[in-house]
């Protein structure tokens, strides 16, 4: 019989956070630390040894998952004015899109949302911040209109941008989570949704905020 290999400290730490992905991709957060220890192989009293609780685990879980495939150089892409607007979204969506196809992001974004957890709302936060905000005010700057800082945005533009964004993440919705195949060619998915948001976007914030340029 062969002996198992006994894993150092850094080993088994990965190891229970590689499963504690798949775990909670499965489970949501309301699955038990028990059964993650037993699909291990392990005790509970030896997770708890690395992580100190339930909310520590998916904390790192939450880092991993979504702060590590974060790219911090995606909102100055975004208000990049020196490259044409249409190059700089086909590079920020192409790395986006390939971030999320990945099951574990889109199912814990998805269950944790469900469930309220904090974690859900501190991701989307930072998209609000960090791309939401930023392509409201480059759109603005697109269509001829009045900068925000001297018309402020109405939430109507930010729902223009929210759908815009949320076509790559309801791919990966129907693809990870109802199981409905989609096409692999992430390029032509990227170009394609980029050429209908740049085509229709001035015309409908020029409507949205029609009223308030009078």
């Amino acid at each position: 019989m062969t002996e198992k290999k006994r894993l150092s400290p850094q080993e088994r730490e990965r190891q229970i956070v590689d499963e504690a992905i798949r775990f909670f991709a499965e489970q949501g957060f309301g699955g038990q630390t028990r059964e993650l220890a037993k699909r291990l192989g392990i005790t509970q009293p030896l997770l708890y040894r690395y992580f100190s609780s339930k909310e520590a685990l998916i904390e790192r879980v939450y880092q991993d998952v979504f702060v590590g495939r974060w790219k911090e150089n995606w909102q100055s892409l975004i208000t990049d004015r020196s490259r044409p607007i249409r190059q700089r979204l086909l590079r920020l969506y192409g790395e986006y899109a390939e971030v999320i196809d990945n099951r574990e992001w889109v199912r814990i974004l998805i269950l944790a949302g469900m469930k309220g957890e904090s974690l859900n709302r501190r991701y989307l936060d930072q998209v609000r911040e960090k791309i939401i905000e930023p392509l409201c005010r480059e759109m603005r700057f697109e269509a001829g209109l009045p900068d925000p800082d001297t018309l402020p945005l109405d939430e109507a533009e930010r729902d223009l941008v929210w759908s815009f964004h949320g076509t790559f993440i309801y791919r990966g919705i129907r693809k990870w989570v109802y199981g409905i195949p989609v096409m692999e060619d992430s390029d032509t998915i990227v170009e394609t949704a980029v050429t209908a948001f740049l085509e229709g976007a001035p015309a409908a914030l020029s409507e949205i905020l029609a009223d308030r340029l009078d």
